[in-house]
């Protein structure tokens, strides 16, 4: 059986966009019974190397992140500067943004999703890899996060 596009079939983690990470942090603490996790803000662009839409981008956010056996909920609380985050917060509020799959080959997963009309919409890189916020909406409904991992 095939892998598909993406040559994974495991959802690694949902998104969520919020206005109030310790808050938020706190309600799904208490709704799972867990710590309430740190949270840090992503690194700078000069160490991100963030891109949103093709343009080199300031865009911050804190990230919280729960960790639940297979899945990783990630709750995402974006600075004021352009981005996937705050686009998709001030559009629609908060709720989901993505769901994410770790890739091995991100240049040719990119590539196979462009060809099918799902361009890149934010791009960076994070300590131990990469990712990519791909437009899916339109097929999918959501959002997709490409994560490779060295």
């Amino acid at each position: 059986m095939s892998q598909g596009i993406l040559g994974t079939k495991t959802i690694a983690q949902i998104g969520i966009l919020v206005h109030d990470i310790e808050a938020t942090s706190q309600a799904y603490a208490d709704l799972l019974g867990v710590d309430v996790p740190a949270w840090n803000w992503t690194d700078t662009v000069d160490i991100a190397k963030t891109e949103y839409l093709g343009q080199a981008s300031e865009a911050r956010a804190k990230l919280a992140f729960f960790n639940l056996g297979g899945l990783q909920l990630e709750l995402i609380e974006p600075d004021h500067n352009p981005s996937t985050w705050r686009e998709c917060l001030d559009r629609n509020g908060e709720g989901p943004h993505h769901i994410a799959f770790v890739v091995n080959g991100m240049k040719q997963v990119v590539q196979r999703l462009e060809e099918r009309g799902m361009p890149v919409l934010q791009r960076g890189e994070y300590t131990g890899g990469r990712y990519a916020y791909v437009d899916a909406e339109r097929d999918f409904k959501v959002i997709l996060e490409l994560l490779e991992n060295d």
